[in-house]
């Protein structure tokens, strides 16, 4: 199958995307993307969720902090720039951010500190399941010293910009998000004559998926195919989104690099809106993006690969990070960084 990849014939220059943060680290990991003929290239694209959080997001959580809030947060966004400091920075200045792995340890570290808690909510649908039903566990228990910030994102409208402003001939689909909205969600891409495979994270799921995705693309068949058939079906987890459904709304979101996104971003809904930091604090600080010369935004819209920025192992490492593309571990620069 390495054989049928490395000497597949396009016939013409062609450009693919994947759309997962775990994806880009797998195929570097592995050196998939070394496998690929002279005339196909393989980009990035909005598929990190960190790395598509706007560095205002990251000033408005020291803003809370500073209002003497708890910040609660997965390890990712510690050390995401925002525009004038990081959470971790602030933490060693003495503010109170605690690391998490799962939104509902959230629920038990409130109790016991008794303390105002913020939880920053940032995600796709993979990971807003859990975050909608520790809201609505927190509402069934009546705790009532947690808010969350939210910035949960839908990943079909980023999309949808995608391919009206770039000629991408076909999609990797994300595996872990599949699992969650099922492959049919894709189908939008098909109607717009453009083909995606749903791909799992093993060597082989790759390799043969790209192949697939090139086979189809060289045929002209505009289909979805689901290569991950032993994690995704076609219409997803239901009780996951029935839990998304039940807390969150559609809403307007801010995307680093693709700007404010119409119904991309999941807000929480009337019945829960006591657990919403935004109807509670003035979060009214400036919503700036300072230029410091960083081409993440780039990275994500699959404009340049991570080598082309000129801050790329220069200013800009994983020991000093100028972007989130470098920070994440699913990030497009980490990846480049560490695998080439």
């Amino acid at each position: 199958m390495v054989e049928k990849l490395k000497n597949f014939k396009a016939g013409r220059p062609l450009k693919i995307m994947e759309v997962c943060g775990t994806h880009t680290v797998e195929i570097h990991r592995w050196g998939i993307h070394n496998l690929l003929p002279a005339e196909v290239k393989l980009v990035s694209g909005p598929g990190c969720p960190v790395c598509v959080t706007p560095s205002y997001y990251i000033d408005q959580a020291i803003h809370l902090l500073q209002q003497d809030f708890i910040i609660a947060t997965f390890g990712d966004l510690v050390k995401v720039p925002g525009n004038h400091s990081t959470l971790e920075k602030e933490k060693a200045a003495g503010g109170l951010v605690k690391v998490v792995y799962s939104p509902m340890e959230v629920i038990n570290y409130a109790r016991n500190t008794g303390k105002q808690v913020v939880f920053l909510a940032v995600g796709f649908e993979t990971t807003s399941p859990g975050i909608a039903f520790t809201i609505h566990q927190c509402s069934e228990l009546g705790i009532n010293n947690i808010k969350f910030f939210c910035a949960a994102k839908i990943i079909k409208p980023a999309m949808e910009i995608i391919i009206r402003n770039s000629e991408i001939d076909g999609f990797l689909l994300p595996g872990h998000v599949s699992t969650i909205i099922g492959s049919q969600s894709f189908n939008f891409l098909a109607e717009n004559n453009i083909p995606g495979v749903v791909a799992g994270f093993k060597p082989l799921d790759l390799v043969s998926s790209i192949l697939q995705l090139l086979s189809l693309i060289k045929s002209g068949n505009n289909q979805i195919i689901n290569n991950y058939s032993r994690a995704v079906n076609q219409s997803g987890n239901l009780k996951a989104q029935m839990m998304i459904e039940q807390v969150f709304e559609p809403g307007n979101s801010e995307w680093r690099g693709l700007g404010n996104i119409d119904h991309s971003g999941l807000k929480i809904n009337q019945k829960y809106r006591d657990y919403d930091v935004e109807y509670s604090v003035d979060l009214n600080i400036p919503r700036e993006e300072v230029n410091t010369g960083c081409r993440c935004g780039d990275v994500l819209k699959g404009y340049i690969d991570p080598p082309q920025c000129p801050l790329f192992k220069k200013q800009c490492n994983p020991d000093n990070p100028i972007g989130p593309c470098m920070v994440s571990k699913e990030g497009s620069c980490s990846a480049w960084y560490w695998y080439g």
